[in-house]
């Protein structure tokens, strides 16, 4: 059976826990935000967060999604660049322990990473640099990568390398692929959304979009969004938190409940959702069932730290979704 491609930035999750606000307010960062830094900007709050506990997962959305496809042993891999260092290597092994297949780029630039600080009220705030992963081009890509792939997953953050996009987009439909994109963030949207528009019409068959991305796609209520998003493309998902999810496919609309979940943090939600989907599209599921196992993986990962599923809880849960 043809597996799921993704690509996507290559970053490193450093869960770094904090006794309090203090950090945030010495480094100049809101709480609650994420922002992209420089090299010499991340060291520094590296060195401050030294003596912190701290967890590394691999990560990055479609990253994040391509390993719970994995979970599933299903056919998976994922395209990054990572640079020559011990979180490159972290990385490529955190991926491929879990059964994803790695095609990485190295650059001369230190790997990707993302310290999340955790403040005691669980809010998390984002020092992201993308290092070697912003240095993914067109040409480093080879077309057989893609050859035992009938789905390719692209990241929306990766909008700022349209022209690597465009090349992957093409080189998957010449290949008779179907084209997944996740919307990434609603600013990404409103910053980009011509050309995000005319990428969609062109190429995406399978699009993922929370609330706050569709209505800055759109202006609408999710319920209209919906329509409007499925105009471009065949299948189209609006994911509205607590109130589950709709997906549009053939003029069928399918309203999926939000399991009970206690919710610490909500990162990865969406990554886990298109797990979900795009496993049970792929393995020819209705689209009922699909939804299903989508609400399931989203409702499980936000009872944890991070966006990852911990190994036995996952276990439990993908054989609860194999039920569905």
């Amino acid at each position: 059976m043809k597996g799921i491609i993704g690509i996507g930035n290559a970053i490193t999750d450093i869960m770094t826990v904090l006794p309090d606000e203090n950090l945030l307010q010495q480094i100049n960062f809101p709480k609650g935000s994420m922002q992209l830094v420089d090299e010499k900007t991340i060291q520094h709050i590296e060195q401050l967060t030294q003596q912190l506990p701290k967890t590394l997962k691999s990560g990055g959305s479609v990253a994040n999604t391509m390993y719970g496809i994995a979970s599933f042993n299903f056919p998976t891999a994922y395209i990054g660049k990572i640079g020559h260092d011990e979180i490159g290597n972290f990385y490529k092994a955190d991926m491929e322990q879990q059964g994803v297949k790695c095609y990485f780029s190295l650059s001369e630039l230190t790997s990707g990473k993302a310290i999340a600080m955790i403040t005691p009220d669980s809010e998390r705030t984002f020092a992201t640099y993308l290092g070697a992963a912003s240095e993914l081009k067109p040409e480093e890509i080879n077309p057989s990568w893609l050859d035992s792939y009938a789905i390719m997953h692209i990241e929306g953050y990766l909008i700022f390398n349209r022209d690597l996009v465009l090349h992957i987009a093409k080189m998957a439909k010449d290949k008779g692929m179907l084209i997944s994109y996740d919307l990434a963030s609603y600013n990404i949207v409103a910053d980009n959304l011509d050309f995000i528009k005319n990428f969609m019409k062109d190429y995406v068959d399978i699009v993922f979009a929370n609330e706050e991305e569709a209505k800055a796609f759109t202006g609408k209520s999710p319920e209209a969004s919906l329509d409007e998003l499925a105009d471009y493309c065949t299948y189209a998902i609006v994911k509205i938190g607590k109130e589950g999810s709709l997906i549009k496919h053939n003029n069928t609309t399918y309203k999926i409940p939000a399991i009970k979940a206690n919710a610490i943090d909500t990162t990865g939600a969406g990554d886990w959702y298109a797990s979900g989907f795009l496993y049970g599209l792929c393995n020819q599921l209705p689209i009922e069932t699909s939804g299903k196992i989508a609400a399931l993986l989203a409702g499980n990962v936000i009872e944890h730290i991070g966006a990852k599923i911990p190994q036995e809880k996952l276990n439990q849960v993908i054989d609860m979704a194999k039920k569905l």
